[in-house]
């Protein structure tokens, strides 16, 4: 596996590259009758595919090679390099290709290949449910029904969504969106003619009352109901919502939903001054967001340091100095006691001046309807290897999934974006009998200012913590190891490296 080239400038790859300026495993990046494409070898064979990423558009001659994929720096999003094929979330789309001619020392590249048909369903017709009903329409949702047509399945699909509007990117809500960076339209992960395209019957503002397992069949809170042959459960996580003395509604926001953030922005218009309360990521997002705005920010958190619990010590002051620096203000080891107007009694006795409030304390799974429906749970809803829950045809993905990890060898439940979709996506697969075991190393990102962290795999708990690097001057890479075992690995300016370590863990090597 290796990346781009140093030094790789744009060419018309169409007047030929000599085969000797292109080691095994390397790319490079140039043109193809007016477009950006990369060039890329593995062994005697040569491949060119678009240059940027379908989802953010990252530039993917930044990112890596590993056996027949293409990875993207951004956000790991993984291509085939032989057919184009987004092969795991964040993308969903695939890269064009371009056909690639050996012609001596040289390799040129010629026309653009024609888009693959995308149906190829794997399994057999017996395998097929007679209907799927997936509960939520977040990013597992979505990564499922998405998959499902994509591999050919075309019975009855009926997404079921408690939001008014059809799925979006909920990572951007505290980041572009907040500060007005992304537009409305710009959120959504599919146009609103997808659904009507792929027969996807997208039921919106509908709240799940009860599953009925036994029957087969889904009931809403208007008495509406819907019958599966298959069923996933990806219900998500809802924000732990505080009882904060004296706190009227219109004071308290949470950002969970595309309406939540709607409303933090119509109320930072005319805002001074802001709460954030917790020092989740999440919260500190929503800080650096309105700190943009020019809003001047309080932070009240319980913590030691801000994400302490998931990052450490040693990165969670970095973190700290970086809002800082901003001109956010800590008051960590501290809760608030109560709300009088505008003013914040803290529990050290200390009182802030706050137009409003954005509690950001972390997220529980949305379990009501999976523990009345007698599954089994236990933090999460119990999964096994192929996100089958212990109902037999009933599947369960993303924040509410809790399921063996090969990785670190424990059951585990994450609240990562990307993991969602990709859980998605094999539930998907195993509704369709491909009995695909779900492998995945676990990824996130986190924006601050102009600073992403990325996180790979997965430890809540860790005995040493090793630094390579710059960790002030955010050139870094964090390992968490215990008994000597590297368990997940945070990096800040070296995507590669990230992309290396992923690389690394799903090939079973710490």
């Amino acid at each position: 596996m290796a990346g781009t080239e140093e030094g790789a400038k744009k060419r018309d790859f169409g007047d030929g590259f000599f085969v000797r300026d292109l080691s095994d495993g390397a790319m490079a990046l140039g043109q193809a009758g007016g477009e950006d494409v990369v060039l890329v070898r593995r062994g005697d064979e040569f491949f060119s595919l678009g240059a940027n990423c379908t989802h953010y558009h990252g530039m993917l001659a930044q990112g890596l090679i590993v056996g027949d994929t293409l990875r993207c720096p951004l956000h790991h999003a993984c291509f085939s390099l032989r057919t184009g094929e987004a092969l795991r979330a964040p993308a969903l789309d695939p890269i064009p290709r371009w056909r690639v001619e050996k012609i001596g020392d040289k390799v040129f590249v010629r026309e653009k290949l024609a888009a693959l048909e995308r149906k190829h369903l794997r399994g057999s017709a017996q395998s097929a449910p007679a209907s799927v009903v997936i509960v939520g329409a977040g990013a597992a949702g979505l990564g499922a029904a998405e998959m499902l047509r994509r591999e050919g399945y075309d019975g009855p699909l009926t997404m079921i969504c408690a939001d008014d509007w059809p799925p979006y990117d909920r990572p951007n809500l505290s980041k572009d969106f907040l500060v007005g960076a992304a537009p409305d339209d710009w959120m959504r992960l599919r146009l609103p003619g997808y659904y009507r395209e792929q027969n996807i019957n997208l039921v919106l503002n509908a709240r799940v009352s009860a599953l009925d397992i036994s029957r087969k069949r889904v009931q809403l809170e208007n008495g509406k109901m819907y019958e599966f042959a298959s069923l996933l459960i990806a219900t998500g996580a809802e924000p732990v919502r505080l009882q904060i003395e004296g706190a009227t509604e219109s004071q308290i926001h949470y950002l969970r939903t595309f309406a939540d953030a709607r409303a933090i922005v119509l109320r930072a218009k005319s805002a001074k001054r802001a709460a954030v309360v917790g020092a989740s990521f999440i919260a500190l997002e929503v800080a650096a967001s309105l700190r943009t705005l020019g809003i001047a920010v309080d932070v009240i958190a319980p913590d030691k340091q801000p994400l302490e619990s998931v990052m450490g010590s040693e990165v969670g002051l970095l973190i700290r100095g970086l809002h800082e620096s901003h001109g956010v203000v800590f008051h960590l080891g501290e809760t608030v006691e109560k709300l009088d107007g505008s003013k914040l009694l803290l529990s050290g006795g200390a009182t802030l001046e706050a137009d409003f409030v954005v509690l950001g304390v972390g997220v529980r799974p949305s379990l009501t309807l999976a523990e009345q429906a007698g599954l089994t749970i236990d933090r999460g809803i119990v999964v096994n290897q192929y996100l089958e829950t212990s109902a037999p045809g009933v599947f369960a993905a993303g924040d509410v999934a809790r399921w063996p990890d090969p990785h670190s060898g424990e059951q585990i439940r994450v609240e990562h974006w990307v993991v969602a979709e990709q859980q998605g996506q094999v539930a998907a697969r195993n509704i369709l009998g491909y009995r695909e075991r779900f492998e995945a190393v676990p990824f996130f990102w986190s924006v601050h200012y102009d600073v992403a962290i990325n996180y790979v795999g997965h430890a809540e708990r860790w005995d040493s913590v090793d630094i390579d690097g710059d960790l002030p001057g955010r050139n870094c890479a964090v390992s968490y190891k215990r008994a000597g075992r590297t368990l997940a690995v945070a990096t800040i300016s070296r995507d590669v490296q990230s992309l290396q370590v992923e690389a690394a863990m799903e090939a079973g090597k710490s």
